[in-house]
């Protein structure tokens, strides 16, 4: 069996997720981690068999690799992409695509020119229940979506810094705006507000996102990270009789709740969204499938769209999500 060359750039939490699962893969070979924090670099490549780089460019300037996995903070993305672009190494990148909007148009114009292969880290898509929920929900039948991520902070320095996370809409929020786009089809304008950030950082401590779609739907998103627990992440859609609910408590814990008259339906799944996601991607690679779910234009649009609200509540306007 031929086995894919791959290096991993980030030891993090998600990147820790990553790892696992791709040196589970038989038909995967983790050669290379990189870091800026050396010592973490080391740690994390002794548990795969791989050699430890201190830099993520350098990782891609020496070794010898099949694919890139990005799995970097907000204010990391761009050169990394640019670099993998200019190898023809084809990359998964984890959300957000960048802390900005025109970091990620300048990359998805090159991966256009390329044709490389890329894939997105919006998991959601990989879960069965989310493929449910999508199957039950026409577009063009929406009415209203209403969606939260209600949460604490994250302990990571960089996140409560506008500079280093984009704040919580950009960089936590965007999984629900994701599956709003899913279920409920594009959105033509945003307006939003928000609540100036506390003593720990620029964050705002709460925002709001009223969304119009092009079907004509409404929604609302709401996000905060004052919380000392996750309480409420996940979406609701109502459609004419019925109301689809998806939540999530963990990574691993996902359900989907479907209500009419008659009653209700409820699906729970414990599923590793991650490890699907890389198995997909890897497929690909291997010429075992035509395409991911999530490929970097897709990716694009829900970016834009969590760029346009966080715009919005920033400046106290409408914003139309770039297309």
């Amino acid at each position: 069996m031929s086995r894919l060359r791959v290096g991993v750039v980030g030891t993090g939490f998600i990147a820790g997720r990553h790892l696992a699962a791709l040196t589970a893969s038989p038909d995967v070979a983790v050669v290379a981690v990189a870091d800026p924090v050396r010592e973490r670099a080391e740690a994390a490549a002794a548990r795969c068999g791989a050699r430890a780089h201190g830099d993520g460019l350098a990782l891609l300037d020496t070794e010898e690799l099949d694919a890139v996995w990005l799995c970097v903070p907000p204010f990391a993305h761009g050169p990394l992409e640019a670099a993998a672009v200019a190898r023809g190494l084809p990359f998964f990148v984890e959300k957000p695509l960048a802390l900005d909007l025109a970091t990620a148009e300048a990359v998805a114009v090159e991966v256009a020119r390329t044709g490389l292969p890329t894939a997105v880290g919006y998991h959601w898509r990989h879960l069965g229940v989310v493929q449910r929920a999508a199957e039950t929900v026409p577009a063009g039948e929406v009415q209203l979506v209403t969606g939260s991520w209600l949460d604490r902070t994250p302990a990571a320095p960089w996140w409560v810094q506008r500079g280093g996370s984009g704040g919580q809409v950009v960089e936590q929020t965007t999984h629900v705006l994701d599956l709003a786009r899913l279920l409920a089809g594009e959105v033509d304008l945003v307006s939003a507000a928000e609540r100036p950030a506390g003593a720990d950082g620029e964050v705002p401590t709460a925002a709001v996102a009223l969304l119009h779609f092009a079907s004509g739907a409404v929604g609302s998103v709401s996000s905060t990270r004052v919380l000392g627990w996750r309480h409420a992440v996940g979406l609701q859609v109502v459609t004419e009789g019925r109301v689809v609910e998806l939540s999530e408590r963990s990574l691993t814990d996902h359900s989907l709740r479907v209500v009419t008259a008659d009653g209700e339906e409820v699906s729970r799944s414990d599923e590793d969204p991650v490890a699907a996601e890389d198995r997909a991607f890897v497929d690909v690679l291997l010429g075992r499938s035509a395409g991911v779910r999530v490929p970097y234009a897709e990716a694009l649009r829900t970016h834009a769209l969590a760029c346009a609200a966080d715009r919005a509540a920033r400046e106290g306007t409408s914003v139309r999500p770039a297309s």
